[in-house]
């Protein structure tokens, strides 16, 4: 039923959809089965290089949910991004075991290197991977709903929000850079061995995890495009243009934010949980806030509001990014930063919204050469 009404409704987000499923299988069987001295081999580094892209194009997705249709600008969203991203760390570290540095079975190498006698309490459940794929979702959850439920009943709407969030993920980065935090602090969590049993090394787990990414990331539009064409969503953007009349028509707009926000960390606590084993690192440098205004800069580009757009955007800038910082790094920062303004003045809708006013002329160019022609044919009356 939900597949015929996507195919029905919104020819767009169907064929998303099936372009990352098909590319969750197509993509590990040509760097898997195909020779590598094949024109159609994919090779390792572009698979993990494109399965990183997804991950970020999930975290723009999920900030579009939040900005896009329902106009809270959260500079924030990278917090919720690296806490899943320490959460998935975590199980990574303790499946290390005894084959660390120190070879202590219990505790990480950085915990030994500190003198730690025994692993933290919070550490505890992280040696089992449904537990850690559990807190992926609730941690960066729990805390976007706690911080939601007081920022939105006290009404705090516009670029103060948008200011506060970006502070809470400043304080994530002060508190995670301390050693007695037990993240590892400024050198984070690294030197991960496996997971599920599978070396992350190994060119087959790469590839599997480019396929659970493109498929995270289709379930992630699927889920969003549900939301958003429910009656929820017309509430939701309802909130997003006019909230003090929706709440004067009696909607508790706190709670239709509320929902979106902690939905949305959820969002990009996975999207960090697939990126973390993918790179092979996750540090306190994940929380920088300029990670989180990159983020923006990304569904801008694309086109807030469009579902589509954050991750044609995501993968675009991203791609840019890995060029300019090879073959240009000076002036990466002021390509992004010229980027987005551009994008502000002349594309406030981005790249989707482009092509869609693109494709609007173009329809409209046809109409009136359609009815010439019928004019043209159509038989005259008698004399």
């Amino acid at each position: 039923m939900i597949a015929r009404r996507l195919f029905s409704s919104d020819r767009r987000i169907a064929v998303t959809i099936a372009t990352l499923l098909a590319a969750a299988v197509i993509v590990p069987v040509l760097n898997l089965a195909v020779p590598a001295e094949s024109a159609f081999h994919v090779p390792s580094y572009v698979v993990a290089l494109v399965g990183k892209y997804l991950c970020y194009a999930l975290l723009a997705l999920a900030l579009d949910l939040v900005w896009g249709y329902c106009g809270i600008l959260s500079l924030g969203h990278g917090a919720f991004f690296a806490l899943g991203g320490y959460a998935m760390g975590m199980y990574l570290m303790r499946q290390i075991g005894a084959r660390g540095v120190y070879g202590n079975p219990d505790l990480p190498d950085f915990m030994v290197f500190l003198n730690w006698k025994e692993l933290p309490w919070y550490w505890l459940g992280f040696d089992h991977f449904w537990f850690a794929a559990l807190m992926v979702m609730a941690v960066p959850g729990l805390l976007a709903f706690v911080f939601g439920w007081f920022a939105f009943r006290s009404r705090v709407t516009g670029v103060y929000l948008s200011i506060i969030t970006q502070a809470m993920t400043y304080a994530l980065l002060l508190a995670f850079f301390r050693n007695d935090m037990g993240f590892g602090g400024n050198n984070g969590l690294t030197d991960f061995k496996d997971i599920l049993g599978f070396s992350v090394q190994a060119t087959e787990t790469r590839s599997a995890l480019f396929a659970a990414s493109a498929v995270a990331l289709a379930l992630g539009v699927l889920v969003t495009w549900l939301v958003v064409g429910s009656k929820y969503g017309k509430l939701l953007m309802a909130v997003r243009d006019a909230e003090s009349r929706a709440r004067f028509l009696g909607w508790r707009t706190e709670n239709v934010k509320l929902f979106a926000f902690t939905l949305s960390a959820m969002m990009a606590g996975i999207a960090g949980a697939l990126y973390v084993p993918q790179v092979g690192i996750i540090n306190p440098g994940e929380f920088v806030p300029a990670n989180s205004i990159e983020v923006v800069i990304w569904t801008a580009v694309g086109g807030r509001g469009t579902i589509v757009g954050p991750i044609v955007g995501a993968i675009a800038v991203n791609a840019a990014k890995s060029w300019f910082t090879g073959a240009l790094p000076e002036l990466w920062l002021f390509a992004l930063g010229g980027l987005f303004i551009a994008s502000t003045l002349f594309l406030p809708r981005g790249i989707v919204g482009l092509w869609d006013r693109w494709q609007q002329m173009r329809a409209t160019r046809a109409v009136p050469a359609e009815g010439k022609a019928a004019a043209r044919t159509e038989p005259q009356p008698a004399e």
